[in-house]
């Protein structure tokens, strides 16, 4: 199929404004310059916002490692708007990489602080990131109403662009719902404003947009013709990144159009740049596309390379998954290996006891000075023999408590990123299929929701247990920020809980934050359950030679013998076998009646990193 001469004419300005647009920006040369000098923190955490803001939709991995360098230099500053305005670039990032979650989290908190600090402006642009997320996932009814505030904060304030940004936005959900007048209407009317703005970037975008409806209406002369204007406009501006959109756009249009080399010629010009900028998700619609497109065309060997390019760019999210599962064979297998060398050596100790009874039988009428000069021997091999297995039976124990807490962060990531995952996008399919059904009467539309709320429900149930058991501070803060966040969970009415820790300048060794950290959350769910208290006191101290930790309730107490410690339940055994293996203590101060005190110390002298 043959391209008419004036089509590549443009095609020819549009590759040399591309590869041009490609080059680097002298500005991002400058900031960079400026976050490398000595120059002040105020000046460098400028360059960090605007540089990360340059390359949120050029290089998404580079913007996330220039945005969380500079949340840190806001953090020590105290400036929450900047870390408000760098966690908006770094979500955009997060965005295009397909990381939704990640996105959706930086994006309320940029929302949160610009909403307490009472700015307006940049708090309708993160509704309107928020409603693309929501607009992506097919959430249409929360991104309908996250546009509306957006649009609502722009007219207060008369903001004609950010008016017409939300318009052309807005558009894409009628044009989900099959409203091809109303996304027209919207696009049509962002045009407008558009061109009173002379506004290039805004004008593309429009374009852009109505020939979508076009695709639809299988107007394909029309939606060619917007979506060249658009091409147009975007090779003069050198917008690498909606030109690599255009790229998909027209591929897309002249695939619906029964052109197939036009179609598959623009989207391997759009796959060109999409890899340059680790644009994974535009890389795996454009290869399905081309799937489909080999497949119609009988070139099924192509099509099932694209098709299996594209399952592997959708599922490489899931990397990380696979190496953790790597990472946790070889602890298996790691602990099994020292558990078999424990059993060679005491196999060996034992051949060699063997060896020593024979010895004595044989040697029964040497002389005393000799049999007494053995037995000192034996004596000392016995006691060395067993130091020995004491060694080995602590790094036993201590390779199961860090085999078990890597199981519990398997099972909580497989619940957060598996069956989260899974029951969230049923939550979404939901959402959409009730706001698509056309319910009967009020019986059928409570009884939908009443299955859409449960279905919420399990969401949060499933995510509070995998955050319970491998809580996210406990491996980013340290073990007081643990224990704060377990209390924040808890305290309430019913339950007051206070909670003090001093002495923590230093982080401890993992293994004994963990330790502690169960033994805590063992103590304080004993309390929930059984002692039906209404207040509780926790108490974690770092002094010189020792880490102290009381948990005291006054709750209904229990009978408890210090004198049969093997009558103890199940709870109470675990709790104690653990301080012990930090070589600590744990006394249990109770009786009917009077509540509970949990009193716990542990030597210092290993407990911090060296």
């Amino acid at each position: 199929m043959l391209l008419q001469p004036k089509q590549l004419t443009i095609l020819l300005i549009f590759f040399l404004h591309t590869f041009h647009g490609l080059a680097q920006d002298p500005t991002i040369d400058r900031l960079r310059a400026v976050i490398s000098s000595s120059a002040k923190d105020e000046e460098k955490l400028t360059a960090y916002i605007q540089l990360s803001g340059k390359l949120s939709l050029i290089s998404f991995n580079e913007t996330i490692k220039i945005a969380e360098r500079g949340i840190e230099l806001a953090s020590k500053r105290k400036d929450s708007l900047a870390y408000a305005e760098l966690s908006r670039n770094m979500g955009t990032a997060y965005y295009f990489k397909g990381e939704y979650e990640k996105a959706a989290t930086l994006y309320f908190d940029a929302a949160r602080i610009y909403e307490q600090a009472g700015k307006e402006q940049p708090l309708a642009y993160v509704f309107n990131d928020i409603a693309k997320l929501y607009r992506k996932n097919r959430d249409l009814k929360r991104a309908g109403q996250n546009y509306e505030k957006a649009l609502a904060i722009f007219r207060s304030l008369k903001d004609s662009s950010g008016i017409q940004m939300i318009l052309n936005e807005s558009g894409v959900v009628y044009e989900y719902q099959g409203d091809y007048t109303e996304a027209l209407k919207r696009y049509n009317a962002s045009l407008q404003i558009a061109k009173r703005l002379t506004d290039e970037i805004g004008k593309s975008w429009c374009y852009s947009f109505i020939a979508g409806v076009y695709v639809l209406q299988s107007d394909y002369e029309s939606a060619e013709n917007y979506n060249l204007q658009s091409l147009a406009i975007r090779q003069k501006l050198n917008d690498t990144f909606a030109i690599t959109l255009s790229f998909s756009d027209l591929g897309v249009m002249y695939s619906a159009w029964g052109k197939p080399e036009r179609a598959n010629y623009y989207f391997e010009q759009s796959n060109k740049i999409a890899e340059r900028m680790g644009y994974k998700e535009l890389l795996s619609n454009n290869y399905a596309e081309m799937s489909k497109l080999a497949n119609v065309t009988g070139n099924y060997k192509s099509a099932l390379d694209y098709f299996t390019w594209h399952t592997q760019l959708k599922d490489s999210i899931f990397t990380s998954q696979k190496n953790r599962q790597v990472e946790e064979l070889s602890t298996l297998y790691e602990t099994n290996k020292k558990e078999q060398q424990i059993l060679g050596q005491q196999l060996t100790i034992k051949k060699r006891n063997s060896l020593i009874v024979v010895i004595l039988v044989m040697s029964a009428l040497a002389l005393l000075v000799v049999f007494l000069l053995y037995n000192r021997y034996k004596w000392k091999q016995k006691t060395n023999m067993q130091i020995e297995i004491l060694k080995q039976q602590e790094l036993a124990a201590k390779s199961i408590l860090e085999a078990e807490e890597k199981e519990r962060s398997r099972i909580a990531k497989d619940l957060h990123d598996g069956v989260g995952q899974m029951m969230s996008a049923a939550r979404m399919n939901l959402s959409s299929f009730y706001n698509q059904l056309q319910v009967k009467n009020n019986s059928e539309d409570q009884s939908l929701l009443n299955i859409i709320q449960l279905v919420d429900d399990s969401c949060k149930e499933v995510r509070a247990v995998s955050h319970s058991m491998m809580p996210a501070a406990l491996l980013s803060k340290g073990l007081p920020d643990a224990v704060d966040e377990l209390v924040s969970k808890i305290n309430g009415t019913a339950l007051q809980v206070h909670f003090h820790s001093e002495g923590f300048d230093t982080r401890l060794d993992s293994n004994t934050e963990t330790i502690v950290y169960r033994v805590i959350q063992e103590c304080v769910n004993n309390t929930i359950k059984h002692a039906e208290a209404t207040e509780l006191d926790i108490a974690l101290i770092c002094e010189t030679d020792i880490i102290s930790v009381t948990i005291e309730d006054n709750g209904k107490g229990f009978s408890y013998n210090h004198s049969h410690e093997e009558e103890e339940g199940i709870g109470l055994k675990n709790i104690r076998s653990r301080i012990q293996f930090l070589k600590g203590t744990v006394d249990f101060d109770t009786a009917p009646g009077r509540g509970t005190l949990v009193a716990i110390h542990i030597p210092r002298n290993s407990s911090f990193v060296q």
